[in-house]
C-alpha cells in the first residue's frame, strides 16, 4: 500500500497535473483506467448518487466504503478515495478503514455539518490522519473556502492551504476556483494544488499556472446518466436506438 502511495504521490507534478477523470463504480473504473490513466479517484457525490443518497455524507459509511472498495478491486493503479468530511469517524478509524479496502489516498473536506471549520481545527484534524497512516496515504485536503463563500476565498485558501500542508497534507484542493484565482493560489499555497477542469477551464491554462493535480468531480457520472437518458429517449420515440 505504501508503494501505491508513492506512485500516486510521484505523479503530482506542477506544470505536468495528474489527469483524474473521477470513477464511481468498477464499470467505470475499468474504463477510465483501460484509456490509460495511472492513478484513479473516486467523487463522493457521483458514488452517492449511484447509490441512491445525497452527497455530503447523506449515504451510510459502510456503503460508500463498499463503493470504493469495488473501485480499488478492479483497478491495478493507485486508487485514491473521496472521503467526504470522514463520517465522523475517529482519525486512526478512518485510517484503518482506507487501508483495509487498499486506498492509496484520500480527499478530505473542510466542510462540515456546522459549516466551514476552523483552519486550526481542520489542521489538528489532518494532523492525526497523518500520524495515524504514515506514509501510506496520500492527503488531499480541500479547502472549501470559494463553495463556502468566505469574504476573501483567494486569501482564505491560501491560509488554509498552508496550514494544512504544514500538518501533513500532501496537496490542496481548493474546489471550485475559478482559473483566474488559480495562479494566486498556486503561488500562496507551497505545495502542490489540486484544480478543477469545469467547463470553459482550459487545462492548457491549468498546466501553465502550475497546478499539480486536476479533478473532474461528479461531471463524468453526470454524462454517462446523460448519455443513457438519450439512448432510453430514442428507444422510447422510436423502438430503435440506433436509427
Amino acid at each position: 500500500m505504501t508503494e501505491h502511495a508513492q506512485r500516486l504521490r510521484d505523479l503530482h507534478r506542477p506544470g505536468d497535473p495528474l489527469l483524474l477523470p473521477n470513477v464511481w463504480d468498477a464499470g467505470s473504473a475499468t474504463a477510465v483506467q483501460e484509456a490509460g490513466f495511472p492513478a484513479l479517484a473516486t467523487a463522493s457525490a457521483a458514488v452517492s448518487a449511484m447509490l441512491g443518497y445525497p452527497d455530503h455524507e447523506g449515504a451510510p459509511v459502510e456503503e460508500m466504503f463498499a463503493a470504493a472498495g469495488r473501485v480499488i478491486r478492479v483497478a491495478d493503479v493507485p486508487v485514491t478515495v473521496d472521503a467526504e468530511a470522514g463520517y465522523g469517524l475517529e482519525p486512526a478509524e478512518l485510517v484503518d478503514r482506507l487501508l483495509s479496502i487498499g486506498a492509496a489516498g484520500c480527499n478530505l473536506e473542510d466542510t462540515y455539518a456546522a459549516g466551514l471549520a476552523r483552519p486550526e481545527d481542520q489542521a489538528a484534524y489532518l494532523a492525526s490522519v497523518r500520524a495515524a497512516a504514515g506514509d501510506a496515504l496520500v492527503i488531499n485536503a480541500r479547502a472549501d473556502s470559494f463553495v463556502a463563500k468566505a469574504a476573501d476565498p483567494v486569501a482564505d485558501a491560501i491560509a488554509r492551504g498552508r496550514l494544512y500542508l504544514e500538518a501533513g497534507a500532501d496537496c490542496v484542493y481548493p474546489i471550485g476556483a475559478p482559473i483566474d484565482a488559480v495562479p494566486a493560489l498556486v503561488a500562496g499555497i507551497p505545495g502542490p494544488v489540486n484544480a478543477n477542469n469545469a467547463p470553459g477551464t482550459s487545462l492548457a491554462d491549468l498546466a501553465a499556472a502550475g497546478v499539480a493535480r486536476v479533478s473532474y468531480g461528479p461531471r463524468p457520472y453526470r454524462l454517462a446518466l446523460q448519455a443513457l437518458t438519450e439512448f432510453a429517449g430514442r428507444v422510447l420515440a422510436k423502438g430503435d436506438p440506433y436509427r
